[in-house]
């Protein structure tokens, strides 16, 4: 069986991470990813060029010679999408940008992901990824360092690994469009741009009349190691970590009995309600727990919890993940022989499809490896652009599409969301007992029409079904086996609708000893090696954000929309595996290899500022900059007054330099020098909240403020997605809970019954808060 990109060719000019990392999911879905290098190979040598750049063709062109530039506008103009992630502006000065390779070829799917977009005042930026990082306040202030403004850099490339999956949510979601009307365009996915989504966790707020209000940022994160009574992590009898979390736990009663504290509740130090109103009972469960929580070995925690059906994670290194029984069955890794380095495990494919599975089709190639075969077809071969163009009317890429979406907090909603603005018609599904709303309600929900349905009775399940009859994708998220309970797992909705596409996003995975067991994101972090290193020889700490979820809800998306390309084609409907570790893996994979002579010296810990001296954030007079450069750059950099005398300095010594000169001027002078003397600077943003009233945001739309029902303005972010054809939109604010019951019935010709499903308690429309 084809992946489901079977048959289309992409042209890869991606360079460093987000543009390969592009080429690598569309190839491990069946393209024919063509990666264009410059003379000497990729810019960043590294391992993770082993993985980004599998299962491709290789051919170096130099674009500043006229034959290479001719063979690369060749090869566009016989691609179905092209990947680029310069700078804006580069690919134009080449002749080689989206407007005039669309106009050759118009039935082309122009990606580019640019560090910043192409109105960004900051366009001309060279945007690494730590320059990214520190102007979307990914570098966060440590909460144990109260009086420090210091921030702490994560070696996770998350601007980058977001901006790449956006980016071939994109691409599939043009391709879409294009089997429909026979036309491409020019997507873009700005990194900038990239993170705003995902970082909705900390972003929201509400205008209350007494102040603005923000649900979870304060620009500070991590220490101390307990975030709540409960909610931590705790040292074990063996001196390693565990991490639990008591009021994620469904199962907390039962978790309560297996470890034999069920005494504890005469004190209230289980009772969530009574630790979250009196701190003296917080602040002794805290206590108590530690010195429990030492009785055991982490192992021992972490199988006595899981037996108990509870939640809770042993933290790992990375490298242990590598070898764990889970990883392993569940055929997270991926066994390569690179060229260079030889038997290699990467990480698998990431989203993975019944009908048309993805596949790593073979390791990195050797620089300029196909070339002659390259040239050959290029030569033998004349571009067919011309099919005309049978659709002019823009419409959305999921126009006609609906979802039906039985998801709770987080991915799953991602996803949801994700399809709405693309077009897709949305329908919310929630029990009408989860109140409140969670918290982000308001975020993840936009775009959405909103039923509150009892589908553990059959009265609701029967809705269902009718609501399935005209339903093309279904999304559910829940713990493995709850929905196959009630009669409405894959192979129940599939009986009924053959075609349909269901999207099941898990923690683990459908497959291996752990595809059962209940996790959020923090648990993903924890035992993928993600807490352990970003917490360093310390206790383990959490990226500032749910990163694992909010891209396996993107990743999930990029799954349906794949999915609905092959059903398109085939008629099929399958299932969609979407996980918040295979994530996990992807956003770590500039170090995720495992092969003779590794060593895992990539930057960790909470004292880290950088990966180098010329990627790193410095202290000026009155604040943080982030300097991102190449050593090539040094002749540059010491054009900046106040840096003269630098250029011979390396390594440590440069560093010393460096964070001896930056205190003379403040931040301001710095980045305006630097970034004249075309270098990327940035300065440090420690507060998200700060971006989203940010004036240009706001007019680029990554930050909306909206009436909400019942509950006033609300500030939320806006999609980060551009398509030129087939523009995404918000989406309606997030409706009050409820709200499209009526309307949701009577289009399914149920109306007549509204009153009565009212009454039975089936479909409730009132009193759950809409956030």
């Amino acid at each position: 069986m084809p992946g489901a990109l079977g048959g289309i060719r992409i042209i890869d000019f991606g360079h460093y991470i987000a543009g390969p990392l592009a080429g690598m999911l569309l190839a491990d879905q069946g393209a024919d990813v063509i990666k264009v290098d410059p003379p000497g190979g990729p810019r960043w040598k590294a391992p993770g060029n082993a993985t980004w750049n599998r299962g491709k063709r290789s051919i170096v062109l130099d674009l500043k010679e006229r034959d290479d530039l001719a063979a690369a506008r060749a090869l566009i103009q016989t691609a179905d999408v092209v990947v680029e992630n310069f700078r804006p502006g580069v690919m134009h000065r080449l002749g080689l940008g989206a407007e005039a390779m669309t106009r050759a070829n118009p039935r082309l799917v122009y990606c580019s992901l640019p560090g910043f977009a192409s109105d960004d005042p900051r366009a001309a930026v060279p945007a690494y990824e730590g320059v990214v990082g520190a102007a979307t306040a990914t570098y966060l202030v440590k909460s144990g360092n109260k009086d420090s403004d210091r921030p702490v850099y994560t070696g996770l490339p998350i601007a980058s690994t977001f901006a790449a999956f956006q980016g071939v949510i994109s691409i599939a979601m043009a391709l879409n469009a294009r089997h429909r009307d026979g036309t491409g365009q020019h997507v873009e996915v700005p990194l900038f741009d990239a993170m705003f989504t995902t970082n909705a966790y900390r972003a929201m707020s509400h205008h209350h009349p007494n102040g603005v209000t923000y649900p979870y940022s304060n620009g500070r994160f991590g220490e101390p190691r307990h975030y709540g009574p409960w909610n931590g992590f705790y040292r074990c009898k063996d001196g390693r970590w565990f991490y639990f979390n008591g009021s994620s736990n469904r199962n907390w009663r039962q978790v309560v009995e297996a470890v034999g504290i069920t005494s504890w509740a005469a004190q209230g130090l289980t009772d969530f309600d009574l630790l979250t109103n009196d701190p003296a009972v917080a602040e002794e469960a805290i206590r108590q727990a530690g010195e429990l929580f030492k009785t055991r070995t982490a192992q021992e925690w972490e199988d006595l919890v899981a037996e108990a059906g509870g939640e809770g994670a042993l933290c790992r290194t990375s490298e242990e993940w590598t070898k764990h029984p889970h990883a392993r069955q569940s055929k997270m890794f991926v066994q390569v022989n690179d060229p260079l380095y030889g038997s290699m495990l990467q990480p698998n494919v990431n989203v993975r499809l019944s009908q048309a599975p993805g596949k790593v089709s073979g390791p990195a190639p050797v620089l300029d490896q196909h070339r002659a075969e390259i040239l050959s077809w290029l030569a033998s071969h004349r571009p067919d652009n011309g099919r005309p163009v049978t659709e002019t009317t823009m419409r959305a890429a999921m126009d006609g599409v609906r979802v039906l979406d039985l998801c709770i907090e987080l991915a799953g909603p991602t996803l949801g969301r994700t399809m709405a603005e693309f077009g897709a018609d949305v329908i919310k599904i929630n029990h009408p007992s989860r109140e409140p709303v969670v918290v982000l309600h308001n975020d993840i929900n936009q775009g959405k029409r909103s039923i509150l349905l009892d589908l553990k009775t059959e009265q609701g399940r029967n809705v269902f079904w009718k609501m399935l009859e005209d339903a093309d994708v279904v999304v559910e998220n829940y713990r493995a086996g709850k929905l196959e309970e009630l009669g409405l797992g894959y192979e129940d909705v599939r009986r009924r609708k053959p075609g349909i596409i269901y999207a099941s996003l898990k923690a683990y995975g459908h497959a291996g000893p752990w595809a059962g067991r209940p996790a959020h994101d923090p648990f993903v972090q924890s035992v993928t090696g993600m807490a352990v290193r970003f917490g360093g020889d310390g206790v383990p700490v959490q990226q500032p954000s749910p990163i694992n979820d909010y891209g396996t809800g993107f990743m999930g998306a990029y799954g349906v929309a794949l999915a609905l390309l092959h059903r398109r084609q085939t008629g099929e409907g399958q299932l969609v595996d979407a996980s918040l570790a295979y994530t996990a893996l992807t956003f770590q994979s500039p170090f995720m290899q495992s092969y003779q002579g590794k060593t895992w010296d990539e930057p960790h810990g909470q004292d880290a500022l950088g990966s180098g001296p010329l990627h790193r954030a410095y202290r000026a007079r009155d604040g943080w900059l982030f300097l991102g450069a190449r050593e090539s750059d040094l002749p540059r950099i010491v054009r900046a007054d106040g840096l003269e005398g630098i250029e011979p300095l390396r390594g440590k010594a440069l560093a010393k330099a460096l964070e001896t000169r930056f205190p003379a001027k403040p931040v301001s002078a710095w980045v305006s020098d630097l970034n004249h003397a075309g270098i990327g600077a940035h300065r440090v943003v420690t507060d998200f909240a700060e971006l989203m009233f940010d004036p240009w945001v706001k007019t680029h739309g990554l930050s909306l403020t909206r009436e909400h029902d019942e509950i006033g303005l609300v500030t939320t972010c806006g999609p980060a997605f551009r398509l030129s054809r087939t523009p995404v939109r918000p989406g309606c604010p997030a409706p009050k809970p409820g709200k499209h019951a009526r309307e949701i019935l009577e289009e399914h010709g149920l109306g007549d019954q509204y009153q009565r499903l009212v009454d039975a308690g089936v479909i409730v429309v009132d009193g759950v808060k809409a956030g």
